[in-house]
């Protein structure tokens, strides 16, 4: 297939094709989380080493190329990505983790990173180094670039500082703000926006999800964290978590608390987020963008806190969602999020 981009993004794509006459040596793909940019990257990626290009910028699916790229094992093409995403299809891409294994070829036991280390950004100075296929262009795709860590971060900058010729680095981001401003400084970036909600629902129907507006309402209009969302398991426990955010209170919270030690602390952090944020745009404005299910709940609950109280609580939740991933015990991670939580309304 010559072009399987998502619906939304054919106007973005025929924007993109503007800077192919001078390619920067590095553009950043930027914008929600959940709305298809890493495929959109690896299209264009695609396009790139196309050896017959379609006039539409799309590659023609059908050179040796293409044929090289979509089996992950194209000469002048390198995924950079944490571990933990390299780890869940490896099989696919043939590759193995991108910063390597472990002696005689055995994969080590630790659980999967989920940084881009140093190692893997060190591994693409002999990619780098050798001619590239046909003397055409050499991509790296790297991804989501807030996983870069401090010492892999520093070391990509390098490389952006002096790229090398025939070079193009294509980075997706959900946050920029999690980025260093030196590599901000030395990327083209390229906005995407999210689909319009007419649009998300239309895809997420097809893709035959139940109650496409809610789960799409829930995950801020981005359309492939919804349909992840819907098909995950689970579901009843943040429903769980949800109803006890209608009814907050002490022996609530411990009980809840219990259920979901279990659940991803991350995931139930950004639930309680959304839903401090519903609260808090209540209580200014009388809208609600997550949760509009539970306006009658989310109503009554704003007339009893202020807003100087919705704000300490939105802080805290940004603080916890920053430690989410590695909490020393989840159930005592959830205990005191949801007891701070109870304490606005007593």
């Amino acid at each position: 297939m010559s072009n399987s981009l998502f619906p939304w993004q054919n106007g973005v794509w025929q924007q993109l094709q503007q800077m192919r006459a001078r390619l920067p040596h590095a553009i950043l793909f930027h914008g929600a989380e959940g709305i298809g940019k890493t495929a959109f990257a690896e299209q264009f990626a695609q396009s790139l080493l196309c050896e017959r290009p379609l006039a539409d910028g799309h590659a023609c699916g059908a050179c040796g190329s293409c044929g090289w790229f979509v089996q992950y094992n194209h000469p002048d093409y390198r995924r950079v990505r944490p571990e933990i995403l390299d780890d869940d299809d490896a099989a696919d891409s043939g590759e193995g983790s991108d910063a390597g294994e472990a002696a005689g070829g055995k994969k080590s036991a630790k659980a999967p990173s989920k940084e881009i280390k140093i190692d893997q950004i060190r591994a693409l100075a002999g990619f780098m180094n050798i001619s590239t296929h046909r003397q055409g262009q050499r991509v790296v795709l790297l991804y989501p670039a807030e996983a870069l860590n401090t010492a892999s971060a520093n070391a990509l900058l390098k490389t952006l500082e002096e790229p090398p010729p025939n070079t193009v680095f294509l980075l997706s981001s959900n946050s920029l703000d999690r980025l260093l401003p030196t590599i901000l400084s030395r990327c083209r970036k390229f906005a995407m926006p999210l689909p319009s909600q007419q649009d998300a629902l239309a895809w997420l129907r097809q893709q035959e999800v139940k109650d496409a507006d809610v789960w799409l309402a829930e995950q801020g209009g981005a359309p492939l964290t919804a349909l992840a969302q819907s098909q995950s398991e689970g579901r009843e426990l943040i429903d769980e978590l949800l109803l006890h955010l209608t009814r907050p209170g002490v022996d609530g919270a411990l009980k809840c608390a219990e259920r979901l030690q279990k659940t991803p602390v991350a995931e139930v952090v950004a639930c309680q987020q959304r839903w401090l944020y519903d609260l808090f745009s209540f209580k200014l404005c009388g809208t609600i963008r997550y949760y509009p299910r539970y306006q009658k709940a989310l109503a009554a609950l704003a007339a009893r806190t202020d807003t100087g109280a919705l704000l300490r609580a939105l802080k805290a939740a940004n603080e916890r969602r920053a430690i989410a991933e590695h909490p020393l015990s989840a159930r005592l991670f959830i205990e005191e999020m949801l007891l701070d939580y109870a304490t606005m309304f007593i």
